[in-house]
């Protein structure tokens, strides 16, 4: 079996920015053990697979090297990358996930393409986890989580990109990542995103948790059109829109790779 793979730099313009994120369209679906090895094979935040139903949604799925994960936002900007380049799909995209419901992928004009997610929006925390707080080696001054992050607040973006993650500490935090954030210097916010027990070490771009920073710091800087810096050392930009219930999350997105995965045919 042969099937089509791309990997996409997403939230970025520039070439080996932004998260590298794997697509994988499928006609039928693999068995969930061999998407999980070709997820560990790619090495990547996430490999996205997606299959096109009756009704001409999308059923898309999303695998970090270590499991499945129910929310990720850039590989699903990754996928509608994909699919519109390559004609597999038209403006807007509507892309169906289990955990999520349905989400849709529209291009702009500007030449972004935009995600509507759910609002996902965090509450404040009023005994952060020990684990959290000696996993920072900087004291928040607040602490927020929704159903995906802890979410640490810091003062100002220096203390973001200086804070350093103890992993094995905030990896006893699973099923929950930790984000941390503040004010931005160029942008309204900056952000960085750990995820020790589901992923990796840092990741480099996160769309989904904008999901839940969007409407925090809409809420605090009296906005709903936002931009945002993930300040990883590949980093990334996110524009946001908070627009009731749905959080509006777009970037951009580059194209390093096309090429083939050959499967043996037992795994058909």
């Amino acid at each position: 079996m042969k099937l089509s793979i791309f990997y996409i730099d997403a939230f970025t313009s520039t070439p080996f920015k932004g998260n590298p994120a794997a697509v994988v369209p499928l006609n039928t679906w693999l068995p969930d053990a061999t998407m999980q090895a070709i997820a560990a094979e790619n090495n990547l935040s996430e490999t996205a697979f997606f299959v096109r139903e009756a009704d001409e949604r999308f059923h898309i799925r999303w695998f970090s090297p270590l499991t499945e994960v129910a929310f990720c936002g850039h590989a699903t900007l990754a996928s509608a990358f994909v699919m519109l380049k390559y004609d597999m799909a038209v403006s807007p995209i509507r892309f169906h996930a289990a955990a999520l419901g349905e989400l849709t992928a529209t291009r702009l004009d500007s030449g972004l393409i935009e995600m509507s997610f759910p609002n996902r929006a965090p509450r404040p925390v009023a005994d952060p986890p020990t684990a959290l707080l000696e996993g920072l080696t900087i004291m928040p001054a607040a602490v927020l989580r929704n159903q995906q992050a802890y979410i640490a607040i810091y003062q100002n973006e220096r203390q973001v990109r200086a804070v350093v993650p103890r992993l094995d500490l905030l990896k006893r935090l699973a099923p929950l990542d930790v984000a941390v954030t503040a004010p931005g210097d160029a942008h309204d916010f900056a952000s960085r995103y750990f995820w020790p027990a589901n992923g990796g070490d840092e990741d480099p771009v996160t769309g989904s948790i904008h999901a839940g920073l969007a409407p925090y710091w809409a809420e605090r800087l009296n906005k709903n059109e936002l931009s945002a810096l993930q300040a990883s050392r590949r980093s990334g930009e996110l524009f946001c829109r908070v627009d009731g219930d749905r959080v509006h999350v777009s970037g951009d997105c580059v194209q390093y790779l096309e090429g083939t995965i050959t499967l043996p045919d037992d795994k058909e």
